[in-house]
């Protein structure tokens, strides 16, 4: 038996947590999962969260587990599938991806000499950068 009573442990490292799987025993010979999320925290602390699970209710936690996995495989099928029918239905209304026109511009320009656009709605001012090299 290890220190603390760890009989196996292992790792798993993602970007911004950490997962460690460790398989104790306890003074009286029980044997439990303990499962610890660790975090980086603000500065040089981290978070640490633990839970521990006996072997003797491993069963039950595994059966919730695996029905909670297949939910969300489930869900995420449904959602792909939804997604796929309503890119579907877009398409079909707008047709495939091509991007539509609704009015054209008017042939002659709207810039006045002195840069500005005029749309009727906005004012766009052109950068004077270029106007300045030609004085």
């Amino acid at each position: 038996m290890g220190i603390r009573g760890e009989l196996y442990t292992t790792e798993v490292i993602l970007d911004n947590r950490s997962y460690f799987f460790n398989v104790k025993e306890n003074r009286t010979g029980d044997v439990f999962l303990q499962i610890v999320e660790s975090k980086k925290g603000e500065g040089a602390d981290f978070d640490r969260h633990q839970i521990a699970i006996f072997a003797e209710d491993m069963p039950k936690v595994l059966t919730g587990l695996d029905n909670a996995l297949k939910f969300i495989e489930k869900d995420r099928k449904n959602r792909a599938k939804a997604k796929a029918e309503k890119r579907a239905a877009k398409d079909a209304k707008f047709g495939s991806g091509e991007k539509r026109l609704y009015r054209k511009k008017a042939d002659g320009d709207t810039r006045k000499p002195d840069g500005i656009k005029r749309t009727g709605k906005v004012i766009h001012i052109k950068s004077k950068k270029s106007d300045s090299s030609e004085e």
